[in-house]
């Protein structure tokens, strides 16, 4: 059996243009063998390589980085005048995304996530399988580069999503806009936010915007310190049941200083804290029994949130508003 032929090492990675590979003197034959496999058309991959992320509970995780994975091995053949956007934009910055899914319900897996490629002025448009093309003006957006990929900004990829429903445009901007500060426990304390509510007002008023009404409403509830989407949902849910707007991850200590824990949300008059209990495993669900039940000993009072409650948003501001004794 004849060897295989190596490739050069200017073409090896997680995926490489056909094109770059021919201009390198691959052969035809080369690019069909067997080690290789076509992700997209004139892009190739190595065979088997494909990430399952199986090891991630959260599936909407498994969604965001199968979705920056596969831009990754389709950047070498994007066109000078393309870059990422919309859906694709935001988990390349590592944004809440709502679930995808399969025209038989089941969750989009790697190979059923398309990618959004948007091209601005008279740029040929994005045409191939797995891609979502779009054409916008260069006044309505912003281009950078993230991870190594050409991205809308923060700002601009906000602002292209005015079609998803309002609770997922607010928990993007909420990620957009997080304030990284000081505080026990707290992550990366002083990290720079990857925008601002000003940026966003900026790139929403650029120019029309689909979903703009739904933006607008968006842009006034995203907040600096929310820690995820479904903090997000919790707080409008109970925004939009009346009542008043909830500090967010706030430390508490009791009467001698003593810290208590870092909360979601807490109305402080009121001494009531509210809790959402995502997929806990293991020693986090430990550590998250004992601060619930610190906080209980020194007179607060404690609403936990599960994800069958979230679904009730009936339920949820009823309870918020007895414990409130609203």
């Amino acid at each position: 059996m004849t060897p295989r032929e190596n490739l050069p090492d200017e073409i090896r990675g997680i995926g490489f243009s056909v094109h770059i590979a021919r201009l390198h003197g691959v052969s035809r034959n080369r690019l069909r063998s067997v080690d290789l496999e076509a992700p997209f058309f004139g892009v190739r991959a190595p065979a088997g390589t494909v990430p399952t992320f199986d090891d991630i509970v959260d599936p909407h995780e498994r969604q965001r980085r199968a979705r920056a994975r596969r831009a990754h091995v389709y950047a070498p053949r994007l066109h000078n005048g393309h870059f990422f956007s919309h859906q694709t934009a935001a988990s390349i910055w590592g944004a809440p995304l709502p679930l995808e899914f399969t025209d038989d319900d089941q969750i989009a897996a790697y190979s059923d996530l398309h990618l959004h490629v948007s091209a601005a002025g008279h740029t040929p448009f994005p045409r191939a399988s797995g891609i979502v093309g779009h054409r916008t003006l260069s006044s309505l957006t912003e281009i950078t580069v993230h991870d190594g990929l050409r991205v809308t900004s923060p700002a601009a990829t906000w602002a292209s999503l005015g079609g998803l429903p309002l609770f997922d445009v607010v928990a993007i901007g909420d990620h957009m806009c997080r304030v990284w500060r000081s505080g026990r426990g707290r992550p990366a304390p002083g990290r720079a936010p990857l925008s601002t509510r000003a940026d966003l007002r900026t790139m929403l008023e650029a120019g029309r915007r689909r979903g703009a009404a739904r933006l607008r409403d968006a842009l006034e509830l995203v907040r600096e310190d929310s820690w995820s989407p479904r903090e997000t949902r919790v707080r409008c849910i109970l925004l939009a049941g009346g009542l008043p707007e909830p500090e967010l991850n706030v430390d508490i200590h009791d009467e001698r200083g003593r810290f208590l824990g870092c909360v979601d949300m807490v109305y402080r008059e009121a001494r009531v804290v509210i809790e959402y209990l995502g997929m806990l495993h293991g020693e986090q669900w430990a550590a998250d029994v004992e601060r619930l039940e610190r906080l209980r000993a020194a007179g607060w009072v404690v609403i936990e949130v599960t994800s069958p409650l979230l679904r009730r948003p009936e339920e949820l501001v009823r309870r918020v508003s007895a414990a409130l004794g609203a």
